[in-house]
């Protein structure tokens, strides 16, 4: 029987995927152990190393502390204050510590552990002779403590400590030298296996590029449109933005106007009305031989009829204040703040400074400085309130800050619209309102808006 081409082929089609498996598994099993076996020798020695390290801190904090136990008893024997008798304690406690784990890292390396029984020994020698010198100096024996101390038994004690400790250290710096070059010659095992899978991986990852081009490019192609879908819906949502801003001014504006009509149909009519009775009333007291009682009672009407002048004064200046038109923004704002002080009992200072802005945007920024304070009177409980008006270049920027409790603008409870209200007015003016206030540190107030240009005639003035 004749083995055709086809036939040779299917062959290899059958015997090729089995066979890169296979490689492939053997592979992966090779990266697999030898990556195992680099990770554990590495962790060994990594093991080994933080001991060593460990041991290397122990033998510096015996030396340490030892020298800490001295200087807290030479400053005992020298000033008799107890407060260096803390550090002294302190020391001893480390010093115990460090010699113990001195001890059980040495605990099976017998060449080395008649040395460590030397330095154990000789630092609690060490510690014995300075207990013993604020024992004596505690019993008022002064000539023998300092007896003691001309001896030069704590130095030679603390020399055999130090001659100690130099030969462990520098038998930990020569091992620790030796785990690290262990520690370099796996990771050298390791970098070439990584690299062996870097290569491997290379040839995948050009394949896999190749297939991936034109999923690529179909994804491109997608985000290209949305991308379009995103920048139309953005340019949709700055417009109806934009819109409702323009519908909120207008609603604030509206509502301004409607309230300035009726205040000033009050003051036409109500006035009208009131120096009527005023001038009514003054007739009456010209009238002859007018009882006593009649002259109490008119007393009376006139107290009555100048209470209600003044309430109608207030709600004209409630829905819309006289001084803004007459006297202009600063010396409005002025006249709120002295009012407010009064009402409120507390200090405000008022930091203003001539700016350029329009009737509505002068009214608006009256209306947050109205109604920070009143906000201010009624939750914050401050004792001081500073309101600032600034223009700097073309930007108006206005401030109310207290002292006060604060809260925490995030956690605004339903039905409070105070805040919204100012951000809408502010923001009708293309302008921007911040709130700046944490529980207990007082809350802060700041809007910007932009400058009125000046008019062609004023600047021609």
């Amino acid at each position: 029987m004749a083995i055709t081409a086809p036939m040779v082929a299917a062959l290899r089609s059958r015997w090729r995927t089995p066979l890169t498996v296979g490689l492939a598994l053997l592979l992966a099993l090779g990266v697999f152990t030898g990556t195992e076996w680099t990770y554990q020798r590495a962790l060994d020695s990594l093991v080994n190393l933080g001991g060593r390290d460990s041991a290397s801190n122990a033998l510096q904090t015996v030396t340490r502390s030892l020298l800490d136990m001295e200087s807290a008893q030479r400053g005992y024997l020298l000033t008799g204050r107890a407060e260096y008798l803390a550090p002294y304690k302190s020391a001893q406690v480390d010093l115990d510590s460090a010699l113990r784990r001195v001890r059980d890292h040495y605990q099976r390396d017998p060449e080395l552990l008649q040395l460590v029984e030397t330095l154990q020994e000789r630092a609690l020698q060490k510690v014995s002779e300075t207990a013993e010198t604020i024992k004596l100096y505690d019993a008022s024996a002064h000539q023998a403590w300092q007896g003691l101390l001309n001896t030069d038994i704590g130095r030679e004690k603390m020399e055999a400590v130090r001659r100690a400790a130099d030969v462990l250290l520098v038998t930990e710096e020569r091992r620790i030298a030796a785990e690290r070059a262990e520690i370099y010659s796996t990771l050298a095992v390791g970098r070439f296996s990584v690299h062996g899978l870097a290569v491997l991986s290379l040839l995948a990852y050009a394949f896999f590029l190749r297939k991936n081009a034109l999923l690529q490019a179909s994804q491109v192609r997608h985000a290209r449109q949305l991308q379009q879908e995103r920048d139309s819906l953005e340019r949709q949502v700055a417009l109806r933005t934009q819109a409702l801003r323009n519908l909120a001014g207008h609603h604030v504006n509206a509502r301004e106007d409607e309230r300035g009509r009726v205040a000033r149909e009050l003051h036409d009519e109500m006035g009208g009305l009131f120096t009527a009775m005023k001038l009514e009333l003054a007739r009456l007291r010209r009238v002859p031989e007018l009882p006593p009682v009649a002259h109490e009672r008119l007393a009376g009407i006139e107290q009555r009829l100048n209470e209600g002048i003044a309430v109608k004064r207030r709600i004209m200046e409630n829905l819309h204040p006289s001084a803004l038109d007459q006297l202009g923004l600063i010396t409005a704002i002025e006249a709120l703040c002295r009012d407010m002080a009064g009402s409120l009992g507390i200090a405000i200072d008022a930091d203003l400074s001539a700016v350029d802005l329009d009737r509505n945007a002068e009214l608006t920024v009256y209306r947050l400085v109205q109604e920070s304070l009143t906000n201010i009177g009624k939750y914050a409980q401050a004792r001081h309130v500073q309101v600032r008006l600034v223009q700097v270049d073309a930007l108006v920027q206005v401030s109310v800050h207290d002292d006060g409790r604060g809260f925490d603008p995030d956690a605004v409870p339903t039905g409070h619209h105070g805040l919204l209200g100012m951000r809408v007015r502010v923001e009708s003016h293309a302008g921007q309102l911040e709130v700046l206030s944490h529980p207990g540190k007082g809350t802060r107030i700041e809007a910007a808006l932009p400058a009125t240009p000046p008019t062609p005639e004023a600047v021609t003035a």
